[in-house]
């Protein structure tokens, strides 16, 4: 028998849930820490993004990094999976690497846009696209007026790998001449047809719920 993948230090993990119709997802987002917990004590919610009706991403960090396996991560997901919740029933828990995180001019103001962008590279495509997003693409969109912060992780597993995300004051960020000027780099044009498996998904993000902050 195979030894055990060595476990990763991890300081993030990601809820992928679709809330069931008389659920909220800050409701269920309250439901997964509490249930969480039992694992990773040191655990805080950080972030409730929901499509409307829709996917819901929750984002939680711990304390501090520390080792988790990938085995780890899914008996965790099946106590979810079998709470009892509607909106966990097939939910999709993922370790999450903090690769980058860039603070922008919008810092400290609400942000009730969440925008992510999930890919995998093309074969032999990562380390171009991965030196693209951190050397230009992220701190680029991240200074843009109107983006309070930027992050990039590494989905280790249920991915698309890469996970890029923004928190903005407003959709129309996205559409401002500053914001295209970075979309629109000969070094964009060049890596982002090697893009693969790409999610581009735009959330409401809710305020968080005191108690379970």
């Amino acid at each position: 028998m195979p030894a055990p993948a060595p476990a990763t230090a991890i300081d993030s993990l990601l809820l992928r849930c679709t809330p069931a119709a008389h659920e909220t997802a800050s409701a269920l987002a309250q439901t997964a820490l509490a249930l969480l917990r039992r694992d990773f004590a040191d655990l805080r919610l950080v972030r409730v993004a929901q499509q409307p009706q829709g996917i819901a991403y929750l984002y939680f960090a711990l304390g501090s990094p520390q080792p988790l396996s990938a085995d780890q991560t899914r008996q965790a997901e099946r106590r979810l999976q079998s709470a009892g919740s509607a909106g966990l029933a097939a939910c999709e828990l993922s370790r999450l690497q903090l690769v980058m995180h860039c603070i922008g001019p919008a810092n400290g103001e609400a942000t009730p846009v969440h925008y992510a962008v999930e890919m995998d590279p093309e074969a032999d495509w990562q380390d171009e696209l991965f030196a693209w997003y951190d050397q230009e693409h992220l701190p680029g969109l991240a200074s843009v007026a109107g983006t309070a912060q930027a992050f990039r992780y590494l989905n280790l597993d249920h991915g698309p790998l890469s996970l890029a995300c923004y928190d903005l004051v407003d959709a129309e960020v996205m559409g401002c001449p500053a914001w295209l000027a970075v979309r629109g780099t000969p070094w964009s044009a060049r890596v982002r047809p090697h893009f693969t498996n790409t999610r581009r998904t735009m959330f409401d993000a809710q305020p968080l719920v005191e108690a379970i902050s």
